[in-house]
């Protein structure tokens, strides 16, 4: 059964990881470059930091939007979500990535930002993109 779509984007890249990347509304507008750590020049932004951004910030709207429908708790103005995305070699072949989501909710009660958490895991359309396929660490900082 097909979701109903709330939104959509479109984005073009060029020249692949040493290469520029666009969305066809210029609002995001890039130019790409391989981390030194693979062996390029760096200077640029990668796939894996994209990913992490976009992750971070979906991953926090999921906590508003779980917070909103009388979750567990309300999530303070200060709250962060650090992602942190590492790719690597898959002893299968090819490459994976690892994620983990670093979660700060200041002054919410140890029980109840895990309930929130654990929400908002269900919800964040970057969590359900990556369930079953890339393991997920969340930690509440």
């Amino acid at each position: 059964m097909p979701i109903n779509i709330l939104y959509a984007t479109s984005a073009r890249a060029t020249g692949g990881r040493d290469g520029h990347a666009a969305t066809l509304d210029g609002a995001v507008d890039v130019n790409l470059a391989v981390p030194k750590e693979m062996g390029g020049n760096g200077g640029g932004v990668n796939p894996e930091q994209l990913f992490a951004t976009g992750y971070a910030a979906c991953f926090l709207g999921a906590l508003k939007f779980v917070a909103s429908q009388g979750g567990p708790a309300t999530v303070p103005a200060d709250a962060t979500v650090t992602s942190t995305v590492g790719i690597g070699l898959r002893p299968e072949g090819g490459f994976g990535l690892e994620i983990a989501l670093a979660i700060n909710l200041p002054g919410v009660p140890r029980e109840q930002a895990e309930a929130l958490v654990a929400k908002a895991h269900e919800v964040c359309p970057y969590s359900n993109a990556t369930r079953n396929n890339i393991d997920v660490q969340l930690t509440i900082v």
